[in-house]
């Protein structure tokens, strides 16, 4: 890594500081063995779980357009979770057939060590991804939710020290179907939506191998987002594997001009080489990791600094307790962790695990929601002067689970 890359990445790490109390390293090449045992550690925190939790029943459900996975223990404790809805609708027979089965009579303080007997058990390792991972993660999140509960503990503090009360946000722009003057009339309304200070946009194509969604937009839109906001709103942009590495730092050294935040998934996402060349060649950070499946790539992305931060999706990672290690891995690193969300509820989720990490990084990211989720929670989830408040209830923060799923049917 260059000097100047090293020294830039220092100074972008500053604004985390502002929502944490502890120091955030400078980055380094991290000892192997060192990032091994911090991944290692034991996650879940079971203090007041003094009796077993034994799991009787495990149920998705549906009310409306949403889903949720329903835990009960045979002392009667409950949790939920709610699913990002597109991917439950095609992988139930997944959850329903290999997941849930598995989980039915075992103790759910068991939970770290559970889920590595899940991915042995039935072969499923052979589902390894999205496909695999994304059930497990919602009956992780339903049982953190009952052991929350129980403890009347948030869930971050299931997961760590809870560092953090709020967290800055961006509101992320999911569209390529708009002009560059549409896509900033778009990210206009959607700061005013949210009450966030910060954006994310899309440039490329999307796994387009160099095209853009239509001629000239990238090149426009970078530079007249920063001309129509000014300094005041901090910028983020998202190549979703558009580029190859040349095109990348073509496209990076734009986001350098208007000092972008990060530049996030340049090249196909598992070409790791490619994504590190462009790494090694921007002053502003680079981030990925919202394909990413394996621990192992992970390591590597960390130990060899192929992107500047990680991004662990809490769904299509199998959940927090991975993701948290992942989070462990990047800190001995000096790296920030800053989690890719599915839509939907997944931003409650993201709240909750920058709520317990060291280094979330300078923004989270937020796709609107609040205004049908925020009230579930006592108090409600609220943004202030661009930043989120994190729930503080027992488990997910939900006040009123039988009130919530009243009406909901079985998906079988």
């Amino acid at each position: 890594m260059s000097t100047t890359r090293r020294s830039f990445l220092r100074r972008a790490a500053a604004p985390a500081l502002l929502t944490s109390q502890t120091a955030t390293p400078a980055p380094r090449r991290p000892d192997p063995a060192e990032v091994d045992r911090a991944a290692a550690k034991p996650v879940l925190r079971r203090e007041g779980l003094t009796s077993p939790v034994i799991i009787e029943s495990i149920r998705l459900l549906k009310k409306g357009n949403e889903y949720f996975v329903h835990v009960r223990s045979k002392d009667g404790a409950e949790g939920v979770s709610v699913t990002n809805p597109p991917r439950a609708q095609y992988l139930y027979p997944i959850l329903n057939q290999l997941i849930i089965p598995f989980f039915i009579g075992k103790d759910a303080r068991d939970l770290e060590n559970l889920l590595w007997e899940l991915y042995r058990w039935q072969d499923n390792y052979k589902l390894y991804g999205l496909a695999f991972w994304s059930p497990q993660a919602w009956v992780e999140f339903a049982i953190l939710d009952m052991l929350g509960r129980i403890t009347k503990k948030p869930m971050g503090a299931l997961l760590g020290d809870i560092q953090r009360r709020e967290v800055p946000i961006y509101v992320a722009s999911g569209r390529r179907d708009t002009t560059p003057e549409q896509e900033v009339d778009h990210l206009r309304e959607l700061l005013e939506k949210s009450g966030a200070r910060a954006v994310k946009f899309r440039v490329g194509g999307r796994m387009s191998r160099n095209a853009d969604a239509m001629p000239g937009r990238t090149e426009r839109l970078i530079p007249l987002v920063r001309k129509t906001f000014g300094d005041a709103i901090a910028i983020h942009a998202d190549a979703n594997s558009s580029y190859d590495a040349a095109h990348g730092i073509r496209i990076g050294r734009m986001l350098e001009e208007v000092k972008a935040v990060f530049f996030e998934e340049p090249c196909e996402f598992d070409h790791l080489e490619e994504t590190k060349a462009v790494a090694d060649a921007l002053t502003i950070p680079v981030a990925g990791g919202e394909q990413e499946y394996s621990h192992w790539r992970f390591r590597w992305m960390i130990l060899h600094r192929g992107v500047d931060i990680v991004q662990p999706d809490l769904h299509y990672y199998g959940g927090m307790i991975r993701s948290i290690r992942v989070a462990r891995m990047a800190d001995v690193a000096g790296m920030p962790t800053t989690v890719h969300i599915s839509g939907g509820f997944g931003f409650v989720y993201m709240l909750h695990f920058a709520s317990a990490i060291r280094d979330p990084g300078a923004y989270q990211e937020y796709k609107l929601g609040l205004e049908r989720y925020g009230t579930w929670f006592d108090p409600p989830i609220t943004v202030r002067d661009g930043k989120m408040s994190i729930p503080t209830g027992p488990g997910v923060g939900i006040r009123d689970l039988r009130g919530l799923l009243e009406g909901a049917v079985v998906v079988t």
